[in-house]
């Protein structure tokens, strides 16, 4: 899509050219940035009507914007992208505009700093606006166009970058304004396609409590992902404290969350009537408000919640102990975990993780029949690609990630959305990307066909160290990879299901998978156990090894892998816990399949439950892991063990029931 309006942006940035912030993680790159950071520039414009029907406005900026037309809030965006792909939104204004002078307001945030939650670092900074009328322009960006940087709002970020508290000072008027500049040398590639908006509302709480004069206690009941709106009137220097925590005690938002999150935001007020409304969100389920301004009302306490549409089309019905419970807190994790991506947590990092979604996806794919959403994820990754060709693990972001196992569970994540919609053309389109994953990793085969090397990727095995049953991998995050199974067992993996692809889009296959599968059963396989090792030293057997080669269809005669499994239950992280679950489904271990996700050890979503949980968490309990995200949709798989195999078999316990 081409605008018609000229790009702009301000005096800090205009001279500035752009930054490559884009490399192979492990190589040695020194990004130079221009020092700008939680920049905020205001870009307006005057314009007439006669009419104001069949009104819309297409509007991009670099990092994100929020848009206001005489004064009204309309929306925000665009969804993170990479600048040589980068979105757009559109959006009907007709209900905004008025016969007359109209004016048009764009709040403008460049956040500067290198991290997973944006596209930034790299002195891409402004935006770009063309207004038509029954799809004729009428006003587009150009150096008419005004501009102010702000000055009364600070940020302060978590050791990941991402923004955790805003500051604003009211006292602080910023109000000289200057053209703006029009950059001739702008190289943003917008996409073909619109970028969906995320859904914005305003929620009451469940409960307020005052504690005192001016101390307020808020309890949301359900962790919900946004920020407090209040609207207050004090004495100029005057000031309001606004404290976010997932947990509480004695009335007390725990502001310094366990994820290494600091929710704590200071305002100084103007002496009129001042509007506490954010750029950033939170992910929170309680808040204090402290003010020495005295009593407010609280009726005027409203939260801004945010998250990508949440249509559900599915709902669960079962009589099973936990089970409604553990599909719901699924449900609320995905409903706040999935913004303008598939965000691995809406607190610490805020960034799209590859491996996450083979979980979170498929899940969301099932409960509300998006495949929009996840289809542009799908591209998102594969426009990774220009990076690596073995793709990044956390996509759109200007934070360079590779992760090898999330890297060959990319065919997977195309197959399972195929398998969903049937939709061959996008199959077809992403395959290329697919067989380059495929290409990238195959140069690190032995005589054999099995994987080891250099590979410039962290074979993970699985979150966190403490979750991989003994699984010792030495060098997993750099120098030479040795061959072990679980990378080798995706690797298999995906060339099975490269090979699908191929035939679902009427192409021969690549990969004689056989010898690859004979290469694996030789090195890692021991008749005198049954069992699948983790090295090829047969020294030890993890829960990992085992379950993978299940759930990829490599089983041995002789194996008594189905005894395993069921002997060590979730000895795992709670992301592989869905190759786990579909590995005793895929050996007709139905029962066990149930058991397995209802069980009440401290390895389960029940321990969650009993831990408080509203939203499923990143590990099985909070105190699993140093700094435990309590809002973690990696943690869903439930969703899919229940709709694929649980209650097709079990129909008079568990009942799929769908919604209007």
């Amino acid at each position: 899509m081409n605008f018609i309006g000229s790009w702009i942006t301000t005096k800090d940035f205009i001279s500035e050219k752009p930054v490559n912030v884009f490399h192979r993680e492990l190589d040695n790159v020194e990004i130079r940035n221009c020092g700008q950071k939680g920049y905020y520039a205001l870009f307006r414009r005057n314009f007439m009507l006669d009419s104001t029907e069949n009104t819309v406005i297409r509007i991009s900026a670099d990092d994100y914007y929020k848009l206001y037309i005489n004064g009204s809030f309309v929306c925000q965006g665009p969804a993170q992208a990479y600048y040589f792909s980068y979105n757009y939104n559109e959006v009907d204004i007709s209900h905004f505009l008025r016969s007359g002078e109209n004016e048009i307001s764009v709040l403008v945030f460049y956040q500067g700093g290198i991290n997973r939650e944006w596209c930034s670092g790299d002195n891409r900074q402004g935006m770009i606006v063309d207004i038509l009328q029954d799809g004729k322009p009428i006003l587009c960006t150009d150096s008419t166009w005004e501009y102010s940087v702000l000055h009364n709002r600070t940020h302060q970020e978590n050791s990941y970058g991402t923004v955790t508290s805003e500051n604003i000072d009211f006292r602080i008027c910023d109000t000289a304004f200057e053209n703006a500049f029009v950059d001739t040398t702008d190289d943003h590639i917008f996409k073909d396609t619109l970028a969906e908006l995320i859904d914005i509302c305003e929620l009451k709480p469940a409960e307020i409590r005052k504690l005192g004069a001016g101390e307020y206690f808020i309890d949301m009941g359900i962790e919900v992902a946004g920020s407090l709106k209040l609207t207050v009137q004090g004495e100029r220097g005057q000031k309001v404290t606004v404290m976010y925590g997932e947990e509480a005690e004695n009335n007390q938002a725990a502001f310094d969350l366990r994820c290494n999150c600091r929710y704590l935001d200071e305002h100084i007020l103007s002496g009129g009537i001042d509007t506490l409304d954010y750029f950033t969100y939170k992910a929170f389920r309680y808040i204090n408000v402290s003010t020495d301004i005295g009593n407010l009302d609280p009726d005027t306490f409203c939260i801004v919640a945010r998250n990508h549409r949440f249509q559900e089309k599915i709902a669960l019905e079962s009589d099973i102990k936990s089970l409604p419970e553990i599909w719901r807190i699924c449900r609320n994790a995905l409903k706040i975990g999935i913004q303008e991506g598939f965000l691995d947590c809406p607190t610490r990092e805020k960034g799209q993780y590859l491996g996450d979604f083979t979980v979170s996806g498929l899940s969301y794919l099932y409960l509300t029949g998006d495949a929009g959403m996840y289809r542009k994820t799908l591209f998102d990754f594969a426009d990774s690609a220009r990076i690596c060709p073995g793709l990044m693990a956390v996509a759109p972001s200007s934070y360079m990630q590779e992760i090898a196992d999330f890297s060959l569970q990319y065919p997977l994540q195309v197959l399972n959305y195929y398998k969903y919609t049937g939709d061959v053309d996008t199959a077809r389109k992403l395959l290329p990307t697919v067989r380059g994953v495929l290409d990238f990793f195959r140069r690190y085969e032995r005589p054999d066909g099995l994987i080891e090397g250099e590979m410039g990727k962290w074979n993970i095995v699985d979150w966190s160290p403490n979750f991989r049953d003994g699984y010792t991998l030495p060098n997993e995050r750099e120098g030479f990879i040795p061959c072990h199974n679980v990378i080798n067992a995706f690797y298999i993996g995906a060339m099975q299901t490269e090979n699908d692809l191929a035939g679902i889009v009427g192409e021969p296959p690549r990969h004689n998978v056989e010898p690859y599968k004979a290469a694996y059963i030789n090195a890692f396989f021991s008749p005198e156990t049954g069992l699948f090792c983790d090295l090829e030293d047969k020294a030890h057997s993890a829960l990992h090894s085992n379950a993978l080669p299940a759930f990829f269809g490599i089983l041995p005669d002789g194996n008594r892998i189905a005894e395993f499994i069921k002997e060590k239950g979730l000895a795992c992280g709670v992301q592989f816990s869905y190759f786990v679950l579909k590995a005793l489904a895929n050996l007709g271990e139905y029962e066990a399949e149930l058991s397995f996700l209802t069980n009440e050890s401290d390895h389960s979503w029940v321990n969650m439950l009993r831990d408080g949980a509203t939203t499923c968490f990143e590990a099985w309990g909070k105190d699993q892991k140093w700094n435990t995200s309590l809002c973690h949709p990696w943690a869903s798989a439930p969703i899919i063990a229940i709709v694929e195999d649980l209650a097709p078999r079990f129909p008079d316990k568990i009942r799929i029931v769908p919604l209007d």
